[in-house]
């Protein structure tokens, strides 16, 4: 085995934060001798904000522990970095080992973003390894994609040999059988990805042909599932620098424009003991100072204050916090969180759009949440609305106005920031078919909140336009975007979902070079005809999403699962209990 180190000391002190790329992080597991598989799992986005991703940590730990694996991180250098690598002849590698990133057997990529793929190719770059999977042989590794931008993988298919498309824990485990009996039988790139085709959850381009339709995995058990209680701690600061505990998957709210919300049914549930259990042994492997419970809605956990009281308690002689994100304002309450600041989403400013989008919380519900949260000497929320919605008014937009101004006078004083996305229409939701809004008209309303919640007092924030319409254009898009990709990072454009990088000019000098439009894919698509992303199975059904996207037209609202039953295709075993 060759490697990079040591990094010159020279190199590595002209750089920003030189610890991102030494290793020999705490807990890091060791580099297993002769193993029959080594697998660099590539985050493509910078260090700091690989080391906050949940699911990354949970392969990490599972692919360390199969008998004839070894595993290691690899993180996305920051542009002095990658710079400094090319000029001294440094690929890309592992941060344990310093193994280049060519000589392992399979590079597994974390697609959290639709802005990282061209950072996929910065990174591909940097080892040497060639973009397209046509142009790869035997002796490259095999490149691998997982997570939610895997819902539509047309965009970046000709990219990766094959796709692990919904939870990836069961899959990686069988994909790793695969690989080491077909290396032992001496059997072809080619024959093991016609083996792993036939997994649940596993799409080939080479073998599918974007025809087959592939059903996602899911893992129905997550008390059976192995979690990560002992990893690996990074060198510096990450972006979320916590334990964090994982209380279920999924979703029973139905929020239209949540592609989460949807395509992670069924909801699966976290034994209530073994998320203390969980907890306790993070923190005393770790030593953090900080524990967190993550899912989509915490506040639905069964038992959650019960939760929280038997966390507190065994924490606090810890010296260990605790925090909630992922609140619901109609799940609040005095109870939870901690006196520091809260974040509440209402999503929209009126109640027809909320109803609309199926939000299912009024404009009581916020108000008293926020109140309770002033009372309990919180001295900040933050506010998220969406801009943009399908069917939004005027009338919406200074809806977000009134509704912050009312919010202000539940308190004395409080400190309120609104923060406005532009809508993006997710595949496998109910807005599947919607266009998004244009950026001009979305910098005009950006520019008109921005001035009117001033005078409130109210401190707003936004995202660029021009980079949500991207998002919305990699999200909807088919196969022909990978020339797109390719032109804007030949042009030098990677970290594209860093405002600082992203450059709107090379996108469109891009889309001219393909002979693309960005229209055609921010566009509304047609009720009822083919779709890009129609060769993946999310597991809720398309009649489901239309029906849904009729009510919403109607203003008509969809019950919480918990209530009933809404016929949805995804095949609950089980339901929150509250």
């Amino acid at each position: 085995m060759s490697t990079v180190f040591p990094i010159p000391k020279q190199l590595l002190l002209s750089c920003e934060r030189p610890a991102r790329y030494i290793g020999g992080e705490y807990n890091a597991a060791p580099v297993k001798e002769n193993a029959a598989l080594n697998f660099l799992l590539c985050f493509p986005d910078v260090y700091e904000v690989g080391f906050s991703n949940l699911g990354i940590k949970i392969l990490y730990g599972i692919l360390n522990s199969l008998p004839k694996t070894s595993c290691e991180y690899c993180f996305a250098p920051w542009p002095d970095f990658g710079k400094a690598m090319r000029g001294n002849n440094i690929p890309l590698y592992g941060l344990t080992s310093g193994r280049p990133a060519p000589e392992f057997d399979m590079l597994g990529f974390s697609m959290q973003y639709e802005m990282s793929y061209t950072t996929v190719l910065y990174m591909l770059g940097l080892a040497g390894i060639p973009f397209r999977a046509k142009d790869r042989t035997d002796n490259d590794p095999v490149i691998i994609a997982g997570g939610p931008c895997t819902l539509n993988p047309n965009p970046v298919e000709d990219f990766f040999d094959l796709f692990v498309i919904g939870d990836g824990e069961i899959v990686i485990q069988e994909l790793v059988r695969i690989f080491i009996e077909n290396k032992k039988n001496n059997g072809t790139k080619t024959d093991f990805l016609r083996a792993a085709a036939h997994v649940q959850g596993v799409y080939v381009p080479a073998v599918h042909g974007g025809k087959h339709k592939v059903k996602r995995a899911i893992a129905n058990d997550l008390d059976a599932l192995p979690y990560p209680v002992k990893p690996a701690l990074p060198n510096i600061e990450a972006v979320h620098d916590r334990a964090v505990v994982e209380l279920f998957r999924g979703c029973t709210r139905g929020c239209r424009f949540c592609q989460a919300g949807m395509a992670c049914r069924p909801v699966r549930i976290r034994n209530f003991d073994k998320c203390k259990e969980l907890a306790f042994s993070l923190i005393d492997n770790t030593g953090y100072d900080e524990a967190g419970l993550t899912s989509l809605s915490s506040g639905d956990y069964p038992r959650i204050r019960e939760l929280i009281a038997d966390l507190q308690h065994g924490l606090k002689p810890r010296r260990v916090t605790l925090s909630l994100p992922s609140l619901r304002l109609d799940s609040y309450s005095g109870d939870f969180g901690s006196n520091g600041g809260l974040t509440f989403a209402p999503e929209a400013g009126t109640q027809r759009l909320r109803d609309m989008i199926n939000k299912n919380i009024t404009e009581e519900e916020i108000l008293t949440a926020c109140e309770i949260a002033f009372k309990r000497s919180n001295p900040s929320v933050k506010l998220y609305f969406m801009l943009g919605l399908p069917f939004e008014t005027a009338e919406d937009i200074d809806g977000i106005i009134k509704l912050c101004a009312k919010i202000k006078r539940t308190g004395k004083r409080p400190k309120i920031s609104a923060s406005c996305a532009v809508f993006v229409p997710k595949p496998h939701t109910p807005f599947q078919w919607c266009a998004q809004i244009a950026p001009e008209k979305a910098l005009e309303i950006q520019k008109y909140l921005k001035h009117e919640l001033k005078r409130l007092g109210v401190s707003f924030h936004y995202h660029d336009a021009r980079l949500s319409e991207i998002e919305a254009v990699l999200a909807r898009g088919d196969a022909k975007l990978s020339r797109v990709l390719e032109s804007v990072y030949a042009a030098g454009g990677f970290f594209e979902g860093w405002t600082e990088f992203f450059d709107c000019e090379k996108w469109s000098a891009a889309f001219e070079n393909a002979g693309l439009s960005s229209d055609n894919y921010t566009r509304a698509f047609a009720v009822g005809k083919p779709l890009p992303w129609d060769n993946i199975d999310a597991g809720v059904t398309k009649s489901f999403l239309r029906r849904e996207y009729e009510k919403a037209k109607r203003g008509e609202t969809t019950a919480d699962c918990r209530q009933a039953c809404q016929g949805c295709g995804a095949g609950c075993n089980n339901r929150l209990v509250t």
